[in-house]
């Protein structure tokens, strides 16, 4: 009965370790908290493009990967690709931004 118990006890451990490793982040793969803090950023910078005069005609695609946000799309001007970047590294929560806008 004790070996029982004992054995019983190590697959408990088992399946605990392995639960705490899975849900861990990688240097290649997210946590679950960090992705959906990721979903927040990329939903108030794309939010904050949509809401400015200036950029709400432009094509811009946002991008979060573990706090860096990426910008990508055309936009009309250096001051737009300028100002989208202002607009995501003030969100909070924000990193650093990777600017990939071109002006067309």
């Amino acid at each position: 009965m004790k070996k029982r118990n004992r054995v019983s006890g190590f697959f408990v451990l088992l399946i605990m370790i392995a639960v705490f490793v899975a849900c861990a982040s990688t240097s290649k793969q997210e946590s679950t908290g960090e992705y959906v803090d990721d979903s927040v950023i990329t939903t108030k910078v794309k939010s904050q493009l949509a809401a400015d005069d200036f950029l709400k005609s432009f094509q811009i695609s946002v991008e979060t990967y573990k706090s860096t946000v990426q910008l990508s799309g055309f936009v009309g001007s250096k001051a737009a690709v300028d100002k989208a970047g202002e607009i995501a590294r003030s969100v909070k929560g924000v990193k650093s931004v990777k600017n990939n806008l071109i002006v067309k």
